[in-house]
């Protein structure tokens, strides 16, 4: 490896990759992950591309590190003895970073070289749930729910034409309603005139669909632990489970 072979051409900092995963992230932030590959990320950080390589060997391990800091943004679920609390506050933070990275949505569960933040959120989640008693399959189809909630309403709210509630009123008097004639679509034009004239803000649906998913997982974990001290009891000649 050359003396230069960890500083950018010219540079006045020297590349390492930490400031190179950074940059990326700060370029796909900006620009979304389409823009990125490893030639205009050297210009980026105004060194050469083939020096980026002796930081990441290639651009999929460039993906695992960015991801890997995307994950590291997350509220860990560590409220003792209050799972739920512990995972809502988990899944607020996660759909806040993820607004900040929308890019990040698709890759998140894509990753077969997880990083360090990467497992240690992972295992978070798991032992918050496994603590709180549910059992092993219980937890993952918990882990599997909550995930495709939160990725899937960011999804939604990256997509959407209008930034706030005002931005949704603002629209919908001015592009939705002329294309909703009542006497065709009667239960939509009621809808947008409802929504828009109570101020209705969409963003507020993810924490109230959130509570429905906990509370219904709850529901499980209690009726679970019910049954499994059920068949304790009868296994010990206790009760009859007739």
């Amino acid at each position: 490896m050359g003396a230069d072979a960890g500083r950018g051409e010219g540079a006045a900092t020297p590349l390492s990759k930490e400031r190179v995963l950074r940059q990326a992230l700060a370029l796909a932030d900006r620009e979304g992950i389409d823009a990125l590959n490893m030639r205009r990320l050297g210009r980026e950080l105004d060194a050469g591309a083939m020096s980026l390589y002796h930081h990441v060997r290639n651009k999929e391990e460039l993906l695992d590190g960015m991801v890997d800091l995307v994950f590291a943004e997350i509220e860990l679920p560590e409220s003792p003895g209050d799972w739920q609390a512990a995972m809502r506050s988990r899944a607020l933070s996660a759909r806040e970073v993820l607004a900040r990275h929308p890019w990040a949505i698709g890759l998140m569960e894509s990753r077969t070289s997880p990083g360090p933040a990467n497992l240690r959120h992972r295992e978070a989640v798991l032992a918050c749930l496994r603590k709180a008693g549910f059992s092993v399959q219980m937890a993952t189809r918990a882990n599997w729910l909550l995930d495709s909630y939160i990725y899937g309403f960011a999804l939604q709210e990256a997509g959407l034409p209008f930034a706030d509630a005002e931005g949704l009123a603002d629209m919908t008097h001015e592009v939705f309603l002329p294309q909703l004639p009542p006497e065709q679509y009667p239960y939509l034009n009621e809808t947008a005139k409802e929504l828009m004239q109570s101020g209705y803000d969409p963003a507020d649906e993810f924490t109230h669909g959130l509570s429905l998913i906990l509370d219904a997982l709850e529901r499980d974990r209690l009726a679970s632990s019910h049954k499994t001290g059920r068949m304790q009891l009868v296994s010990k000649g206790v009760v009859d489970w007739s």
